[in-house]
């Protein structure tokens, strides 16, 4: 088994890798690769995007590596390969985001990014730190977490989700912020699994052993 995670030179790489291998070989889920290269995403058993930094970013440098996305979206809208966003590459599973200018997100899930609007105004943006998650619905690859455990955020902007089912976890920061949307082979987290601890590692692990 083969788990691709996409360098496009707007991750967190070395902190996921570190996570994702470790994981790997904790589970026996094989081989954990970064690359850039669409071949090797085209045939991976499973996909993770990170992203760090603004959405529009994010997306030029993403469509600036010719071939990447149109091999991801292959794989996982076609050949129903599992892929896990992390961060804005979670984000970017929505249908535009608002960040800076509205940018066309991949559609795979409906929804927008808006920017983080606590109702407590003595709150700060962006939202960095711990947080508690809240789970709304249950999700093989939440399994073993539960309502409570601790996930470390750094964002601006957050995911709106369009379909309550979509929406599988969420955090309080002066009001609700979307910790976690999936639909169908598809995953994602606002949160930092890779630097979430326990209960990141345990995302992490239950990814590699997905068969959705």
């Amino acid at each position: 088994m083969l788990t691709v995670i996409v360098d496009y030179e707007s991750g967190n790489l070395h902190s996921a890798e570190k996570a994702f291998q470790r994981m790997a070989i904790e589970t026996d889920a094989g081989q954990v690769l970064v690359s850039s290269r669409p071949e090797y995403v085209a045939r991976a058993d499973r996909i993770v995007l990170p992203g760090d930094g603004a959405f529009p970013a994010c997306w030029k440098e993403l469509h600036d590596h010719r071939g990447i996305f149109e091999a991801m979206d292959e794989a996982v809208n076609q050949n129903g390969k599992p892929f896990f966003g992390i961060c804005v590459g979670m984000q970017m599973l929505a249908d535009i985001s608002h960040e800076y200018t509205d940018t066309a997100g991949f559609g795979w899930i409906s929804g927008e990014v808006e920017h983080i609007s606590p109702t407590d105004k003595t709150l700060k943006v962006p939202h960095m730190g711990w947080n508690d998650l809240v789970i709304d619905r249950p999700h093989p690859v939440l399994d073993g977490i539960k309502t409570g455990d601790h996930a470390y955020f750094v964002h601006s902007y957050h995911f709106r989700a369009a379909k309550p089912e979509n929406l599988l976890a969420h955090c309080d920061y002066g009001g609700d912020i979307t910790a976690i949307v999936g639909k169908d082979n598809i995953i994602g987290a606002q949160f930092h699994p890779e630097k979430s601890q326990s209960a990141g590692l345990k995302m992490i692990a239950n990814f590699l052993n997905w068969a959705p």
